[in-house]
């Protein structure tokens, strides 16, 4: 048996990789070369120990061995192996090799890794620069991933690797700021939405907008047998190759992702229908400005284009249009007319969706008329990567058998870690929420249940502090005391000032 590798010593060799690029490429990019090539290392090394294993157990007979590797999860050829592209690294076309190696292990493996390399390029001089330099960054990163060894055997648990590449999608995330939060919800975000939705065994699991799909695996997670089928749709190429990626570095090989705007072509249909999902969790883009130029069509050039509620064939906005400025209530409305009976649903979003009016206020009017709405719960701020601002979580349940709707104010100091750059939600942070949310009780200062009537006198307004009311009296202040303090102050200026003349005196001005 070989010596262990530990995850920490994998996240260092990836850092170390990274580092190649770093202060010459934006991270929100040179990401994709690194976790590309860590995936391309755990496949190459995990074939080669099959590989191994079966010239030993069919005593060399290449037809069996041959068989045998045919039915692993991927097919690779020699010349698209790790160790093929690093015995190349010296080439002067090496990013031109890797880009055929990487397109014909898309072909060889066309059902289960279609599209997935089709968005990076290896031998880009606008990204990676002219070629003796592409070529020096190339051959530093194939250098350093030929430290790993990344073989079943060696490596141990199968999510070891998953987790490291979770951990390099959280570090890049942290890197790339306001670009960060395109690809990755933060991890203690995504446990508590996990949380919330409670997913149960045979459970359809949608993210609409799942980036790097790390949120879905939480999701997944939370069923011990992992049986479940997971979907997704992300708008940006590269993002969905990495979930691709993600999902089997976690050994979810079943996994539906699909490359496309959901909101103008979601592309999870039945019967041309929108597919019906058990549980559904998304973090969507705040606020997302010209949300609806999708169903433009051959008018996008025309700035007077407006959305109307006929133009979506399957008819999610006939509560109300978002305003073309803030697609909030899009994917919101979206979400819900995909969740099945009975079904959970659980969304961050920025607080105006809780209070802003307009068509905003007629859609959130029409949801709580329906009684859809479960719980809203504040959230610390600083949580997200690349914005400050606050958000909140909406829970949404279809056939609810209560009418109130519980409200949770989470934002307090006591209820999260300050960090440097970025808060945290601890451990007992999450499992405060989630036992408030199970219990659905009023706890002073931090939820309330608010019956259906309250929330009609307010207007359909849900903006927490309306519900829950987190109000310190300060302390009476003591009158004597400030005087006191007040003349102690002016007797030590005073003495300052004595001090002051004296020296003034002795240089004789």
């Amino acid at each position: 048996m070989s010596e262990q590798v530990t995850k920490e010593q994998i996240n260092s060799v990836l850092w170390q990789a990274a580092d190649t690029f770093r202060g010459k490429i934006d991270s929100s990019i040179y990401k994709d070369y690194i976790l590309t090539m860590l995936f391309l290392k755990y496949m190459s090394d995990a074939n080669k120990e099959h590989l191994e294993e079966y010239k030993k157990k069919y005593n060399g007979d290449e037809k069996r061995i041959q068989r045998a590797l045919s039915r692993e999860r991927f097919v690779l050829e020699d010349d698209v192996t790790f160790d093929y592209l690093y015995s190349k690294r010296n080439d002067p076309k090496i990013g031109e090799i890797i880009n055929k190696a990487l397109e014909k292990l898309e072909d060889e493996n066309t059902g289960k890794l279609r599209g997935v390399f089709r968005n990076i390029d290896f031998n880009s001089e606008s990204v990676l620069g002219k070629a003796k330099e592409r070529n020096s960054m190339l051959r530093s990163v194939l250098e350093d991933f030929n430290k790993l060894t990344l073989k079943p055997s060696v490596v141990g648990r199968e999510d070891v690797i998953g987790d490291s590449y979770q951990y390099m999608i959280e570090r890049f995330a942290s890197d790339a700021g306001k670009k960060g939060g395109e690809f990755f919800t933060p991890t203690m975000v995504s446990e508590l939405l996990a949380r919330l939705v409670q997913p149960e065994e045979n459970d359809r699991i949608y993210d609409p907008t799942c980036g790097s799909g790390s949120l879905l695996i939480k999701v997944a997670n939370q069923v011990p047998s992992k049986k479940v089928q997971i979907y997704g749709q992300e708008r940006n190429g590269q993002t969905h190759a990495l979930a691709i990626m993600n999902m089997y570095l976690h050994d979810i090989d079943d996994a539906r992702l699909e490359w496309g705007d959901t909101l103008s072509n979601p592309l999870h249909l039945k019967d041309d229908k929108l597919m019906k999902f058990q549980r559904i969790v998304a973090n969507p883009p705040f606020s997302l400005d010209k949300w609806a130029m999708g169903f433009a069509g051959e008018t996008s050039a025309d700035n007077k284009f407006k959305m109307d509620a006929s133009l979506d064939p399957y008819r999610r906005f006939e509560w109300g249009v978002p305003p073309s400025s803030k697609g909030d209530y899009a994917f919101v409305q979206h979400m819900l007319y995909s969740l099945d009976e009975g079904g959970k649903m659980a969304t961050i979003l920025p607080h105006g969706v809780l209070f802003r009016g307009s068509s905003e206020g007629k859609i959130r009017k029409q949801i709580l008329d329906m009684n859809l709405l479960d719980a809203v719960i504040g959230l610390p701020e600083g949580l997200f990567y690349g914005t400050g601002i606050p958000a909140c979580i909406m829970v949404f349940q279809k056939n609810r058998t209560r009418e109130d709707v519980l409200f949770i104010d989470a934002s307090g100091e006591d209820n999260y870690e300050k960090g440097k750059n970025q808060n945290k939600l601890r451990d007992q942070d999450i499992q405060k929420i989630v036992d408030t949310y199970e219990n659905y009780v009023t706890i002073e200062k931090y939820s309330y249940v608010a019956t259906k009537d309250e929330i009609k006198e307010n207007d359909y307004n849900l903006n927490i502090p309306r519900y829950v009311d987190t109000f310190e009296e300060e302390e009476p202040v003591d009158m004597a005391e400030v005087k006191q303090n007040i003349n102690n102050i002016k007797s030590e200026l005073q003495g300052i000032e004595n001090k002051l003349q004296e020296y003034l005196k002795e240089l004789g001005l």
